[in-house]
């Protein structure tokens, strides 16, 4: 077969594919039209799983599992746009990491706001301005983001899904590795690359930032001073890279959490996050999780976070395998809740897959 004749087959495979395209967005328009009827929200996390499951499966020869999700990602994302023009809150400013864990997770066709605090993610989701957010809860170096945890105490917005995002440091400056005398980024950021730092930039002053992009932009503006961040950043803000890839753990991950209005239906691999005050009293812990180890539920992340109410008092935040709507779940927390003081669910959604 000649290079002509491959073209031309080509070509009409794309025409057929851009005619399937736009009947799929058409029906997509469809049952935007059915979800605002009957008040149901545009995005659908659980469809959003069994979309991507069903990639696996069927994923055999020629384009990975990964390629094929990422270009499902953009089409789900075209077709959010046409049920209803979808706004995403982000803890900002743009080229963070909470801004690339967005669009890996909701694509380039929805609209996006950048906020400037955690606090502000929760306060557009509440006023409406956005219909969901997206905010960092931990970092497998660093552990959790106190701020995100503590913010879900008196928030009645819900966890609907999750993103799990490999992070990659850059550092970046105008001047060269050898005239660097001060660093910016965040402190968590310092956290996650010290070993490099002390290897290969020990006297330089390292000086924190309220984000990424921040210190990018720091940096862009004064000779010897360089920014940890991400190469997207480095564009944005025309830096040039000096090192890549600094973390100290090459399994350096952040998981992010989408907060919005709804609880998603059971997808048989899902997760969920209750916040727990147990009573003062001897054996209080112990009764609180034993309902956890009777029922068989595996408990992936315990986490103890000062009530600021009392002194020596503690929240716990927790996460379980399962679905609120699972009858063995709903029979374990219905226990855990006689044993405490306040037993509060975040959220049932579908747990994200590693990458």
């Amino acid at each position: 077969m000649s290079l002509d004749e491959i073209r031309k087959r080509i070509d009409a495979i794309d025409e057929k594919l851009i005619e399937l395209l736009n009947e799929r967005t058409r029906l997509a328009s469809k049952i935007g039209e059915i979800k605002r009827k009957q008040g149901i929200e545009v995005y659908s996390p659980d469809r959003e799983s069994e979309i991507y499951k069903k990639i696996d499966s069927l994923t055999k020869d020629g384009l990975s599992s990964e390629a094929l999700k990422t270009i499902y990602r953009e089409i789900m994302s075209a077709s959010l746009a046409m049920e209803r023009p979808l706004v995403i809150a982000y803890l900002g400013p743009e080229a963070t990491f909470t801004h690339l864990a967005s669009l890996s997770k909701f694509g380039s066709s929805v609209k996006y706001l950048a906020c400037g605090s955690i606090s502000d993610v929760f306060r557009e989701v509440n006023r409406e301005n956005a219909d969901y957010g997206v905010i960092p809860i931990e970092n497998t170096i660093e552990g959790a983001v106190s701020h995100s945890l503590d913010m879900f105490i008196d928030s009645d917005l819900t966890i609907c899904s999750e993103i799990i995002f490999e992070i990659s440091h850059y550092l970046m400056s105008n001047s060269e590795l050898s005239g660097v005398r001060r660093i910016y980024s965040k402190d968590q950021v310092f956290g996650q690359c010290r070993i490099w730092l002390e290897t290969n930039l020990p006297k330089a002053e390292l000086i924190e930032t309220s984000s990424t992009s921040e210190a990018a932009r720091r940096a862009a503006k004064e000779d010897g001073a360089a920014a940890i961040a991400s190469k997207l950043a480095a564009t944005f803000y025309n830096l040039k890279v000096l090192a890549e890839s600094i973390e100290d753990s090459p399994h350096n991950r952040t998981r992010f959490l989408v907060i919005g209005r709804q609880i998603p239906k059971p997808t048989g691999e899902d997760k969920t996050s209750i916040v727990v005050s147990i009573k003062d009293k001897v054996g209080a812990l112990y009764e609180m999780l034993e309902p956890i180890k009777r029922n068989r539920i595996n408990m992936t992340k315990i986490e103890s976070r000062p009530s600021k109410k009392k002194a020596w008092d503690y929240y716990f935040f927790i996460d379980l395998e399962g679905h609120i709507e699972q009858g063995k779940l709903k029979k374990t927390l219905d226990a855990m809740e006689k044993n405490v003081r306040f037993l509060k669910v975040l959220g049932s959604y579908p747990k994200a897959r590693e990458r």
